[in-house]
């Protein structure tokens, strides 16, 4: 696959000139135009109807799942491309851990597309969940912060890297119970002291790539509403099912 670079040549219409060269689907191989070929988006991307509070599927005469009309999640809305199962788990787990950073425009394009079929009101700022200094060394880079910066600038949309900090080292949210997932996160982040007035009555989009208990999401809304934040969604690739919808 051609990697798509954020700097470089341009064509008339503003689109990178990698962005026009052909490459091959992530998914099946064969040649096209976007990360993943349309076939294969058709196929295993669908748009469906998701809860606009936490992103799980849900039936088409429910706007908002049952589970948050009972016990709604810290944040105030929630948007998620794809479910988290074959093929995007694999090609996900790529792009976070083993360096395949050339998925980042295809992503980031999935989650500008999203946002867009919704018809809400845009964000004021961008920001991505952000990494351990400790992960981002091991890493070399914050996948949320590739997504982040590209769907702001794709939407608009100011993106920002330094509003929320990392306060700790955490153990994998994937390598821990369901329920332990919560304390694994509580007091983990912060608004940046100094610029907490940025926060105040605006509307926040906090990128990540997989929702699954919402405990990161949760906290960190948690968070930006301490700060004064009037809105906050979580965008993210994957939304891991219920295991009776898996």
């Amino acid at each position: 696959m051609l990697a798509t670079r954020d700097h470089g040549a341009r064509l008339d219409d503003g689109l990178p000139l990698a962005a026009r060269l052909p490459s091959l689907c992530a998914v099946c191989r064969s040649w096209g135009r976007r990360g993943v070929c349309a076939a294969c988006l058709d196929r295993f991307a669908a748009p469906v109807l998701r809860c606009r509070r936490c992103a799980l599927r849900v039936p088409s005469d429910m706007p908002v799942c049952g589970t948050c009309l009972v016990d709604a999640p810290p944040f105030d809305t929630a948007l998620a491309c794809f479910d988290y199962g074959a093929p995007w788990d694999h090609l996900v787990t790529a792009f976070k851990f083993h360096g395949a950073v050339e998925l980042a425009p295809f992503f980031a394009g999935m989650l500008e597309d999203a946002q867009r079929r919704r018809g809400a009101p845009p964000p004021d700022v961008v920001v991505p969940v952000p990494l351990a200094n400790g992960r981002l060394r091991e890493r070399g880079y914050n996948q949320a912060w590739l997504l982040a910066r590209r769907v702001g600038r794709r939407l608009k949309v100011a993106a920002d890297a330094g509003l929320l900090l990392r306060l700790r080292e955490t153990a994998h949210q994937l390598d821990l119970p369901p329920a332990s997932r919560a304390g694994n996160v509580r007091e983990a982040f912060a608004v940046e002291p100094r610029r907490r007035a940025e926060i105040a009555g605006r509307r926040i989009a906090v990128v990540d790539d997989v929702l699954t208990t919402g405990s990161t999401a949760g906290e960190i809304a948690r968070v930006l509403q301490q700060a004064g934040a009037a809105h906050v969604d979580i965008w993210v690739l994957a939304r891991t099912p219920r295991r009776d919808d898996a």
